[in-house]
């Protein structure tokens, strides 16, 4: 008895399993695999099961929210630009602008 899973991907379009686009099935598929891991260190401790299943159980939970909620927010590309906007600068501040006459005489130096 096996289940079919069906994988939608058209012309120009990222890929959707259940939902979720793109980068976020890699995101989930890490995080299930980081649960897994988190759950069969409890149990190796010696973590009485039923906490270790409630851990598992909330933080899984609390993972497929997570992840179905930025699928949503940002779409395939959103959360990357995001994560790129932080690293801009608000301002450049120059003290000269020796720097930029430079630029443009180099730039002339440079043209046959």
């Amino acid at each position: 008895m096996s289940s079919v899973y069906k994988i939608n991907k058209g012309i120009n379009k990222p890929i959707e399993f259940k939902g979720l686009k793109a980068q976020y099935i890699a995101y989930l598929a890490v995080g299930l695999i980081v649960l897994l891991m988190l759950f069969a260190a409890l149990y190796i401790i010696g973590v009485n099961m039923f906490v270790c299943l409630g851990i598992t159980a909330l933080l899984g939970t609390s993972l497929f929210m997570a992840v179905y909620h930025m699928s949503d927010t940002y779409g395939q590309y959103g959360l990357i630009k995001k994560m790129a906007k932080r690293n801009l600068p608000v301002f450049l501040k120059s003290s000269s602008r020796r720097l930029f006459l430079n630029l443009k005489a180099s730039s002339k130096n440079q043209q046959p």
